[in-house]
């Protein structure tokens, strides 16, 4: 039987920090979890649920004596913090009305949104809700992953797949996921696909490599478009066009056409002679 847990809660602690920071005696314990659960359910409604969505992966709360620091990561900052802060202080009037307490929101952006276990998650569920494949959606998030400088990634949707009758879940797979090494950087991201059919469960494993070691994007030059060429008659196109072939040049012979002979030095004109004038000897008789 294998004894499965949340690669986050797994590590939280030991190599990766609490999302929530704060001391309370046990009278005030209970009063400032719930207050967390409220600040996280509200944010998640607010930017995740509905339009525009701002893609906002994880919420940290710090509190201290006399507020309480929320820190928002996010993918698009811009709609979170709206034109000139606006949107950023009336969010921070709605917590403090939400919560009582006097609230701080700072905004993080993050930089590689492929990286991110819980947007890539909630990619996927979208793409599920829009009736899309879910082969295609599943493939498509591994390799964006990988692409951006993963190691490795493991994706696993639950339900009913398709609109099939019975349900079942399937897993795709690209790279190394390291789950009993604690050194390993393995983020984990759960979202659920609310479809007409029922509800598809997400799950979305992302190894980053070993804590300390920056992932460098890795960047791929774009393919140079081949051809421009028009389009003949008869189908034969010049230089790839459109039902062209571009043509191939032979083994073992360069490609580069060959310098053109120089032109030949042109012959001197040659003097005219002088014209004779004119005399009556030639006309004729009458």
């Amino acid at each position: 039987m294998g004894q499965k847990t949340s690669p986050i809660g797994f590590r939280t602690g030991i190599t990766l920090g609490w999302q929530s920071t704060w001391f309370a005696p046990k009278a005030n314990y209970g009063d400032f979890l719930v207050e967390d659960w409220k600040i996280r359910k509200y944010i998640d409604a607010r930017f995740n649920r509905q339009p525009p969505y701002a893609a906002v992966a994880k919420t940290e709360i710090c509190r201290t004596r006399n507020e309480v620091k929320v820190t928002l990561s996010t993918a698009r900052p811009g709609m979170v913090i709206g034109p000139r802060g606006a949107e950023v202080d009336k969010l921070r009037e709605e917590l403090e009305d939400l919560v009582d307490r006097k609230i701080n929101v700072n905004v993080i952006e993050i930089k590689e949104p492929a990286l991110d276990a819980v947007l890539t998650a909630e990619n996927i569920a979208t793409q599920l809700q829009k009736r899309g494949s879910y082969r295609r959606a599943m493939k498509m998030a591994c390799e964006n992953a990988m692409n951006a400088g993963a190691k490795g990634v493991k994706v696993i949707c639950g339900g009913r797949l398709g609109g099939a009758e019975i349900a079942r879940s399937e897993t795709q797979k690209l790279g190394s996921i390291p789950l009993q090494t604690l050194d390993a950087n393995v983020d984990y991201g759960v979202a659920t696909s609310r479809t007409t059919y029922g509800a598809i469960g997400v799950k979305v494993w992302i190894y980053k490599g070993k804590f300390g070691e920056e992932i460098v994007p890795i960047s791929r030059p774009r393919r140079p478009r081949q051809g421009g060429g028009g389009f003949n008659k008869g189908g034969k196109g010049g230089g790839g066009g459109r039902g062209g072939k571009a043509p191939i040049p032979a083994a073992g012979k360069p490609s580069v056409a060959p310098p053109a002979a120089p032109a030949a030095p042109a012959a001197p004109e040659a003097p005219t002679a002088p014209e004779a004038p004119a005399s009556d000897a030639g006309t004729e008789k009458s």
